[in-house]
């Protein structure tokens, strides 16, 4: 509301014009209550976009990251199509972060890291040596410092058989597939039989163990190298062509409205969504 202003006024009937007097200006209509509400407009918006787009950028750098299965390697605990929000806390380093506390990696740990040979590329796979572990592989079972560990998480189907793969380190014949730089720095890591990690780098292997291609095939990962550690499957999708996933129409099945719904809901694997990983 307005300050009331001084007015001039006319004369009053036998006043002789020379002397004004004061007069108050009619009240103002009280305001609308939408007139008292201001109206949103596009800084407030922005604002809040900004605020959410901070606190995202925040998350994603600092605790937790999506990332998505494309192997079968670390088959039966995660499948081809998982989708993984992964715990960044890793990376603290060891006297910890502004943001973060500091965190140790452990035997059994499943990471996921940049691939040594082609950082541009994130794999997972399971920590099974730390730095000081003396590794060997017998018959494809680990044995670190002399103990074979015990794995409930590995998985061997039936291949043929494979020295290098299952009786790891092996100098007598070297696999098609090992990285030629991690043959010649194996060769000087290797004493009576096993395989000493060097300080700052592990020693991972897929839980499918006959069907994956790690640290026996390209070397360690170094700890700068690691992203984070799987938290949970938050979704997690059929793979077509698989047996696991049906299409009707491709098979030439005739399905009534209640299949039609059931094989549409089919796509996704809704057993493993908020899947802890262990």
């Amino acid at each position: 509301m307005s300050t009331p202003a001084l007015t001039s006024a006319p004369t009053r009937p036998g006043n002789d014009g020379r002397t004004p007097y004061l007069t108050s200006p009619s009240p103002s209509p009280a305001p609308r209550a939408d007139q008292l509400t201001p109206s949103p407009g596009l800084l407030p918006s922005i604002q809040s976009l900004i605020s959410i787009i901070v606190i995202a950028v925040f998350i994603v750098t600092f605790t937790v990251q999506p990332f998505r299965i494309p192997s079968g390697s670390m088959e039966p605990t995660l499948l081809i199509g998982d989708f993984l929000l992964v715990d960044k806390e890793i990376t603290a380093d060891a006297n910890g972060s502004l943001f973060l506390p500091s965190a140790t990696i452990h035997r059994g740990d499943v990471i996921v890291f940049h691939f040594p040979v082609n950082p541009t590329v994130h794999l997972v796979k399971r920590v099974v040596g730390i730095p000081g572990d003396r590794i060997r592989l017998r018959g494809g079972h680990v044995y670190v410092n002399g103990l074979r560990l015990n794995e409930p998480y590995a998985i061997y189907r039936p291949t043929g058989p494979d020295n290098f793969r299952d009786n790891f380190p092996r100098l007598q014949n070297a696999d098609p597939a090992i990285d030629s730089r991690w043959w010649m720095r194996m060769r000087k890591l290797i004493d009576d039989g096993e395989l000493i990690i060097p300080a700052n780098n592990y020693f991972v292997l897929g839980d499918n163990r006959n069907d994956s291609e790690d640290s026996r095939y390209w070397g360690f990962v170094p700890r700068e190298n690691i992203v984070g550690r799987p938290l949970m499957v938050y979704f997690s999708l059929r793979q077509p062509g698989s047996n696991e996933y049906v299409l009707p129409r491709a098979a030439g099945i005739s399905l009534s409205t209640s299949q039609s719904e059931s094989s549409a809901l089919h796509f996704a694997r809704w057993d493993r969504i908020l899947h802890i990983i262990r």
